[in-house]
């Protein structure tokens, strides 16, 4: 399956936000910029996370190194609640084996 593209340009629009604000997510590798003839777009499997960065943005006031730091964090917890289920299968496996 292919992925779909937005236009950053159109997404922007809609959005009502900078689109430095969206290259800045790209440099700092929050985000994926691929630039077809010319134009700027995002994949679609991506849209909600650059929602999200821009409601910590504009709705939060927070910078790009806050959104940064909290993506980090999240992904920290993701993967521990991940080793947690992972432990506590495994625990009770010993526990019915007994």
């Amino acid at each position: 399956m292919y992925p779909q593209y937005i236009a950053l340009n159109e997404f922007c629009a809609n959005h009502n936000i900078d689109i430095a604000f969206i290259s800045s997510l790209q440099q700092t590798g929050l985000i994926e910029i691929h630039t077809i003839e010319q134009t700027g777009f995002i994949e679609s499997s991506q849209l909600r996370q650059v929602e999200k960065y821009i409601r910590f943005h504009y709705d939060m006031d927070i910078n790009i190194e806050g959104i940064e730091t909290i993506t980090h964090l999240l992904h920290q917890i993701t993967s521990m609640q991940n080793e947690i289920t992972m432990l506590r299968n495994q625990l009770r496996l010993y526990e019915t084996n007994e």
